[in-house]
């Protein structure tokens, strides 16, 4: 089995593929947002949180989000995208959800944190599981030399 063939195979489920529609589409969708309003969920609010360098941060979290996330939904390379994605949610968590905490309670960053929590599970999940047969990945490993 060569390098491609190791990182595209899988054994999960058919049932993956609705595991990677949702992590996937919620990236996709939050990094074309940080497109189409910069100053909510662009360059904005990552000078309101502190990210230092947000005119290359934001745009390249941006860029992140939607490659990474429409690899996911199409299941190509499913377990390099969950990487540069999971760690995206881990900062996205660090940087908002730890100061909510402490200033407003488990609650209230319970509530505010359960997507954040769903896509940091779900891109670990991709990353172990790989992307299922209905994805580009079972074509690569079939195809592999």
């Amino acid at each position: 089995m060569n390098g491609l063939q190791k990182i595209a195979h899988t054994n999960a489920p058919r049932a993956t593929v609705l595991v990677r529609l949702l992590v996937g589409g919620v990236f996709l969708s939050e990094g074309i947002q940080k497109f189409l309003f910069p100053q909510a969920l662009g360059v904005g609010r990552f000078i309101k949180i502190g990210i230092p360098a947000p005119q290359f941060f934001a745009p390249f979290v941006g860029v992140v989000e939607i490659v990474g996330g429409l690899m996911l939904i199409i299941g190509l390379l499913t377990r390099l995208a969950a990487i540069p994605l999971a760690i995206d949610i881990s900062v996205a968590i660090l940087t908002t959800k730890l100061p909510m905490l402490a200033k407003s309670g488990f609650w209230a960053t319970a509530h505010e944190a359960r997507v954040d929590f769903c896509m940091l599970l779900g891109s670990i999940f991709l990353l172990i599981a790989g992307a299922g047969p209905l994805s580009a990945d079972r074509y690569l490993d079939s195809n592999a030399e």
